[in-house]
C-alpha cells in the first residue's frame, strides 16, 4: 500500500462512526450475496399453525399473517436492496457523468440548456417526481421503481460533475493538452474525469442510501416491488394493517431500512473526510 493509501486508511479508521457504517454495510452485502445460505427457511414457505407468530427461538423475527418466516424474508430482501441501489445509482451516475461533463466543458448555450433542464427536475421533490414517473407506466414494478429513482438522481450528479469540470478545465494541464491537439473526449476521459473520482464516490455512497429509502417508499405506496418479491418497503406495507396486534411484522423490515440508510450515510461521511479533507467534520 502506498504512503498516501496508508494515510487515507488511518484517517478513515479514526472516524469511528465511519468504521461502524462500513461494518454494517459489509453485513448488508454478505446478506445480499449469501442470502440463500443464511436464511433458515424458504421465505415463501408457509408454516401452518404459526400465522402471526411472535419472535421465538424457531422464528427469530416471528412470522407474518401467512406463517412465513420474517427473518428469511428480511435476508432475501437484502439482495433486492443491493440491486435497487446498484441499478438506481448506476443509472443516475452514468447519465449525470455524461451530461455534467458536456455541460461543464463546452459551456455556452449547451450548458445553459442542460442546466435549465436540471433546474426543472430539481424543482420537484425527488419522491414526488419518482411517483409521477412510475404512475405514467401501465403496471408498477420494481424495475420501473429503480429506473424512476435513478432518473430523479441524475440532476445531483450532473451538478456535481459540472462544478468539478468547470474548475478543472482552467488548469494548466488542460491548456497544454489542447495545445498538443488532444481531442475533447481524450481530455475529459484521460485528464479531467480522474480528478472527480473522490466527490463522485462520496455522492454515490450517499445516493445509495437515498435510493434504498425512495424505492422502499414507492413499494410501500404500491408503486414499486410487487408480491411475492421480498423487498423491505413491501414487507412493511404487508404488515401495516396488523401493526397493532403483530408489530414485529413491520418492525424488523423497517429497522433494516433504517440501519441500511444510516450505515451508508455514516460510510459516506467517512469517505468524504478521507477523500476531501477540506470538508472534514468533527471526529
Amino acid at each position: 500500500m502506498s504512503t498516501q493509501g496508508k494515510r487515507a486508511w488511518l484517517a478513515f479508521k479514526r472516524r469511528r462512526s465511519a468504521v461502524v457504517g462500513a461494518v454494517l454495510v459489509g453485513f448488508l452485502v454478505l446478506a445480499g450475496v449469501f442470502g440463500p445460505l443464511l436464511a433458515p427457511y424458504d421465505p415463501d414457505e408457509r408454516h401452518a399453525g404459526f400465522e402471526e407468530h411472535p419472535p421465538s427461538a424457531q422464528f427469530w423475527f416471528g412470522t407474518d399473517e401467512l406463517g412465513r418466516d420474517l427473518f428469511s424474508g428480511v435476508i432475501y430482501g437484502a439482495r433486492v436492496t443491493l440491486l435497487v441501489g446498484c441499478i438506481s445509482v448506476g443509472l443516475a451516475l452514468s447519465v449525470g457523468l455524461v451530461l455534467g461533463s458536456i455541460s461543464g466543458y463546452l459551456g455556452g448555450r449547451v450548458d445553459l440548456f442542460l442546466q435549465r433542464v436540471v433546474d426543472v427536475m430539481m424543482s420537484f421533490p425527488s419522491i414526488l417526481l419518482a411517483i409521477l414517473i412510475v404512475a405514467l407506466t401501465e403496471k408498477p414494478s420494481l424495475t420501473m421503481a429503480m429506473v424512476a429513482v435513478g432518473i430523479v438522481g441524475i440532476p445531483t450528479y450532473t451538478r456535481l460533475v459540472r462544478a468539478t469540470v468547470l474548475q478543472q478545465r482552467e488548469q494548466e494541464y488542460v491548456t497544454a493538452a489542447k495545445a498538443m491537439g488532444a481531442s475533447t473526449p481524450r481530455i475529459l476521459i484521460r485528464g479531467i474525469l480522474p480528478n472527480i473520482v473522490a466527490p463522485v464516490t462520496v455522492q454515490a455512497t450517499l445516493g445509495f442510501a437515498t435510493a434504498i429509502l425512495e424505492a422502499a417508499g414507492l413499494s410501500f405506496l404500491g408503486l414499486g416491488a410487487q408480491p411475492p418479491t421480498k423487498e423491505w418497503g413491501l414487507m412493511v406495507k404487508a404488515g401495516w394493517d396488523t401493526w397493532s396486534t403483530s408489530p414485529w411484522i413491520i418492525t424488523f423490515p423497517g429497522a433494516c431500512i433504517f440501519v441500511a440508510v444510516l450505515s451508508l450515510n455514516l460510510l459516506g461521511d467517512g469517505l468524504r473526510d478521507v477523500l476531501d479533507p477540506r470538508q472534514r467534520g468533527p471526529g
